[in-house]
């Protein structure tokens, strides 16, 4: 009875250390983690010890967010839906089944380093999700490509950002979780949804089957940015490297895909580079550019996201990829298994929304439960110490 008071973890580590581990497992290194434990308490603590306990800290992330209440999405806003991947080195039984077959059928030609092409099969791709909302900005497509003399025009800023995210779960889970928050930010459906995607195929998929099956109006715009990359790519089979004219070549061809004109655009591309007889590699670029103009211009409808005041660039998730991901897992040296990955993904995407002194609390009330309440027969149920 005095344990359920107390709320004594089954571990022999106090919730203060799993606390302090989530905190600073989720911040840095776990070397880093075990120095700032010892600093901060006087208790050393093994890495082992350090991960275990993350771990068990992340056990009811998702919980938390499935039972909390969500900001509500006002009446005429922009309910902004937008998902990313971005790899993890793994330990090679954590990779998944098509990854790990290649890695073990790859033979590298050099010892020491890959050579041009080769890839070393070592990642498993962490699926990253927001939800926010925004109120609209119209604008045209010289104010989102302004030239220094024009006026710069702000775009529409980011609300309430809610992040998640998983590397234990493919697209499909982590893209329904994204629609769970939507959804519960705006029930009625009173808010324009739009989904940011940098044009994957699957997350394209993903997104139009849990649309259809919710009933849902959801328009999906690619990310202009990834455009640029494409037109950058195919103004290089026209120019010199560092041709100023390869610049302002960009600039017409993007304010025309603005304007609605990615198909025309495309074939453009695709005259020019058979009017100036580029053959083979020298014209890749271009059609690649013009191959990928063609095969997304349903989702290149620029003209009714700028009248709509929409957002039409993915720097919110983006930074989530860099800030969730890669500021933490691409530690030197590092190879992580699916749950140690998991948990640090969890505790990140808390931090990162704000949430994690709610989520603490939430995760001791949860704790008492499975440890101690559940535990004691005929509603006898010991109150927890102040």
């Amino acid at each position: 009875m005095a344990d359920a008071s107390l709320n004594l973890p089954e571990e022999k580590h106090s919730h203060g250390l799993r606390r302090w581990s989530a905190i600073e497992a989720s911040r840095g290194s776990y070397d880093e983690a075990t120095a700032a434990i010892e600093r901060g308490t006087g208790q050393k603590v093994g890495k082992r010890q350090v991960e275990s306990l993350a771990e068990r800290a992340a056990f009811d992330v998702d919980a938390f967010y499935a039972e909390r209440s969500a900001p509500e999405c006002a009446p005429g806003d922009i309910l902004v839906l937008s998902v990313d991947g971005k790899g993890i080195v793994m330990r090679p039984e954590a990779l998944r089944g098509a990854t790990k077959k290649a890695a073990e059928d790859t033979s590298p030609k050099l010892q020491g380093r890959l050579s041009r092409g080769e890839k070393r099969g070592r990642k498993r791709m962490a699926e990253i999700g927001a939800v926010y909302d925004v109120v609209p900005v119209p604008r045209s497509p010289t104010d989102v490509l302004a030239s220094k003399d024009d006026e710069q025009v702000k775009g529409p800023e980011a609300n309430h950002k809610w992040l998640t995210a998983s590397v234990l779960e493919d697209a499909a889970p982590v893209i329904g979780d994204v629609f769970d928050e939507a959804q519960r930010r705006d029930p009625q459906h009173l808010c324009t949804w739009v989904a940011l995607v940098d044009g994957n195929k699957h997350q394209i998929d993903c997104i139009e089957t849990q649309a259809h099956r919710r009933t849902i109006d959801v328009t999906i715009i690619i990310d202009l940015i990834h455009v640029l990359e494409y037109l950058w790519t195919a103004a290089w089979c026209f120019f010199e490297e560092g041709d100023p004219r390869a610049e302002a070549w960009v600039r017409t061809r993007a304010l025309a895909i603005l304007e609605g004109g990615a198909r025309d655009v495309a074939a453009g591309i695709r005259r020019r580079a058979s009017s100036e007889g580029l053959k083979g590699s020298e014209r890749k670029g271009a059609d690649t550019c013009a191959k990928y103009l063609t095969n997304k211009a349903d989702y290149l409808d620029y003209p009714t996201a700028l009248a709509g005041g929409w957002p039409i660039a993915t720097g919110i998730i983006e930074g989530a990829c860099r800030h969730i991901v890669k500021d933490r897992f691409d530690v030197t040296g590092a190879r992580w298994s699916v749950d140690g990955a998991e948990a640090i993904l969890k505790l990140r995407v808390v931090r990162s929304n704000g949430d994690f002194d709610d989520y603490w609390r939430f995760h001791l009330l949860r704790e008492h439960e499975r440890v101690h309440r559940s535990r004691y027969a005929n509603n006898i149920i010991p109150a927890l110490a102040a």
